[in-house]
């Protein structure tokens, strides 16, 4: 197994990978919103697909969740699909995302 280097605040044991599809017309704003979001502390890459409208993300969800990515996009207005799929996919994002940050707070015990 190959050994990957990662993003200053980006840890193996917390990193997931998002895949959302974006609502917006306007590619210039959706390539600014990429840029900000680029710049998070925990995020480990960030990339836009121009033609299937994808945003892919990899982040520590330790450090980071959906909805801060989503506070970035909602400043340069730019949407997230409100397909049934993708939605599906956001509310369990939401709960992964929350409950590796609330694993992470934890102190790992055993009866051993």
């Amino acid at each position: 197994m190959a050994h990957r280097e990662h993003r200053l605040g980006v840890s193996e044991t917390t990193l997931v990978n998002r895949h959302l599809k974006l609502d917006s017309s306007d590619l210039d704003a959706v390539k600014a919103a990429v840029a900000d979001i680029d710049e998070l502390y925990g995020l480990d890459s960030v990339s836009f697909d121009e033609k299937k409208l994808k945003l892919h993300l990899a982040y520590d969800a330790s450090r980071l969740c959906l909805d801060c990515v989503e506070d970035i996009l909602d400043k340069y207005a730019v949407e997230i699909s409100r397909g049934w799929w993708n939605r599906f996919k956001e509310e369990h994002y939401r709960f992964v995302d929350q409950n590796v940050k609330d694993n992470a707070k934890k102190e790992p015990w055993s009866c051993h």
